[in-house]
């Protein structure tokens, strides 16, 4: 479980004194819920995002337990390091919005005709309760020739799971290599 602290000064020279000490700021919230204002070892949080199984993960901060998600997060613009995150507490039973990443499966037919697998949409966005959350979205490519795409709308559909992407926008194309 991933450990932090409340941070008391939520000023931009108690953000830079953390930052330097190896924490990464973070934001805690949720429907009905107050807004926590947290920080995290860096090197710690990037393991335990790393080594999850599924989309939420558990988090410690002033003595509470919660399962959270990763909704949003902020890099530097030279260095890419984080900067910033903010984690959505998973409530059970609340239905709200998540980002579920979307993952290749097989070999598809048009890389061996010069093709490449194009992601264009590499997290779908769904309407669910945390509990019918999948930890990602599998979509078989073998079929798939040059020139072919996958559409939300031609994705099967998921029990209790509601994707509020358009249903014309693009998820996975094979596109010719040059």
């Amino acid at each position: 479980m991933l450990e932090g602290i409340i941070r008391e000064s939520i000023g931009k020279k108690g953000t830079k004194a953390l930052r330097r000490d190896g924490y990464l700021v973070a934001n805690l919230y949720g429907k009905g819920l107050e807004n926590i204002h947290a920080a995290f070892k860096m090197n710690e949080y990037i393991r335990a995002v790393r080594k999850k199984d599924t989309l939420a993960f558990q988090v410690s901060v002033g003595g509470k337990e919660m399962n959270v998600v990763v909704q949003a997060y902020e890099t530097h613009p030279l260095t890419s390091a984080l900067l910033h995150v903010d984690l959505m507490v998973a409530q059970p039973g609340v239905v709200t919005h998540y980002h579920i990443p979307v993952v290749p499966q097989g070999e598809a037919l048009g890389l061996k005709n010069k093709g490449l697998v194009n992601i264009s949409k590499p997290r779908l966005r769904v309407k669910a309760a945390i509990e019918n959350v999948p930890s990602s979205i599998n979509i078989d490519v073998s079929p798939m020739d040059v020139g072919d795409s996958r559409l939300v709308r031609d994705l099967a559909k998921i029990e209790n799971i509601t994707f509020t992407d358009s249903d014309r926008v693009a998820v996975i194309s094979i596109i010719k290599a040059n």
